[in-house]
């Protein structure tokens, strides 16, 4: 089966799908409009389709031709609270953008489920196909692993892959991936300072939160630094910081929140505890109270290494050495295909996709209302999924690289 040239020739579908999801991007777990673009791509193809009790997950089962193993594929189907200013002519008119793109994801995946559907009867195995909703902070791989994703074909998947599509970073249709960590845990700290209000022009007859808010920043950008290896690092931004309501008022509170990442387990246990320290004994110094939650989001990405290799194999055999580059050292992004990688061997590959003739190390990033994606890399993206879930089912062990191989172009 050659399905780098079956992909290029369905690239015009891809492509007009792609940008019909850009269209009409929608938020969190409940995505109606795009759950019914998916299921009407996947109708009529041979697959047991089933939708999300309580989100608007889809969930398709394609069966080979021979019994055998299942392989997981996951494409997640959200977008963003942005809203889009890069003045393409398919560009989303709302205050919501496919700025991450995942709509390149959920059409290689369709893309994929098509392939895969024209040579099922040399599978041998099934093909687990997971159309996710909620992975922008809203935890869609926990909730659809909590309705029984694993369970879909009857047998447990015996490995898992997904593609995640970068604006910058990367050029254009090059594949990458690493062994390991490849994506950081998510956290949030979120404070909440309590003073006493007073006149701007008394501070010492108040108890300012605002002063101490602002020495718990410094702080816990100074403890980081002094706590952690920096082969083993956490990062920490404070994307908010709130309080006040005019320049002569002390408030009665300030409250910020913070973005915390890190790359092991030990790593997020220890960060977790200690900001939490740090924010109690500032306050404790300034004489006010302090409410300190941190929150766990998303664990560490960790791609299991022999798949990792397989998968760096498939793509150099179908594509091309040229078309795969190690990634050097994990991501700070984070992803909830960490839920999924926590229960089956797997792999998390980036793929590059800034537009045609672009620096990819001066294209607006992911998440950016000016991010653009190359939709020159729909077919191969594609062609990987089904490649990988091909070789997978047609005798190649990711272990020892050894097996027929029948699914290679």
């Amino acid at each position: 089966m050659n399905l780098r040239d079956d992909a290029r020739a369905m690239s015009d579908d891809l492509v007009r799908l792609r940008r019909s999801l850009h269209r009409i991007p929608e938020v969190g777990l409940e995505l109606p409009r795009t759950q019914e673009a998916v299921l009407a791509e996947l109708d009529g193809l041979p697959l047991e389709v089933r939708t999300g009790e309580g989100i608007s997950s889809v969930t398709a089962v394609l069966r080979g031709g021979q019994p055998g193993p299942t392989v997981l594929l996951r494409g997640d189907m959200d977008a963003l609270p942005v809203a889009e200013r890069t003045g393409l002519d398919f560009a989303a008119d709302t205050d919501r953008m496919h700025a991450c793109g995942h709509d390149l994801h959920t059409t290689m995946l369709t893309g994929a489920a098509r392939l895969l559907a024209a040579h099922r009867e040399r599978l041998a195995g099934d093909v687990l196909f997971m159309f996710q909703p909620g992975e922008e902070g809203f935890d869609g791989a926990r909730h659809m692993l909590a309705e029984g994703l694993l369970d879909a074909t009857g047998r447990r998947p015996d490995a898992a892959y997904a593609i995640h599509v970068m604006s910058a970073g990367l050029p254009s249709g090059v594949f990458g991936t690493r062994g390991g960590p490849v994506l950081a845990a998510a956290n949030v700290l979120r404070v909440t300072v309590r003073g006493e209000g007073g006149h701007g022009s008394m501070p010492h007859r108040a108890k300012d939160p605002v002063q101490a808010a602002c020495a718990m920043v410094g702080a816990l950008q100074a403890w980081i630094t002094r706590t952690f290896d920096i082969f083993d690092p956490v990062v920490l931004t404070v994307g908010t910081f709130h309080a006040g309501t005019q320049q002569n008022i002390i408030p009665e509170t300030a409250v910020f929140e913070a973005s915390v990442r890190s790359f092991s387990p030990q790593a997020q246990a220890l960060v977790k505890d200690g900001t939490v320290e740090v924010c109690r004994g500032i306050a404790t110094a300034f004489g006010v109270s302090v409410d300190a939650d941190f929150a766990e989001l998303y664990p560490v990405t960790v791609n299991d290494h022999a798949e990792a290799a397989f998968a760096a194999d498939v793509v150099r055999d179908a594509l091309g050495e040229e078309r795969y580059g190690a990634l050097p050292q994990p991501l700070p992004g984070s992803e909830d295909f960490s839920r999924v990688l926590d229960e089956l061997p797997g792999a998390m590959l980036t793929l590059g996709a800034p537009p045609a003739g672009a620096d990819p190390e001066r294209s607006p990033n992911n998440h950016s209302p000016l991010a653009e994606f190359d939709d020159a890399v729909l077919a191969d993206g594609a062609a990987v999924y089904a490649e990988l879930a091909a070789r997978r089912l047609t005798g190649t062990d990711p272990k020892t690289g050894t097996g027929a191989g029948a699914g290679a172009a």
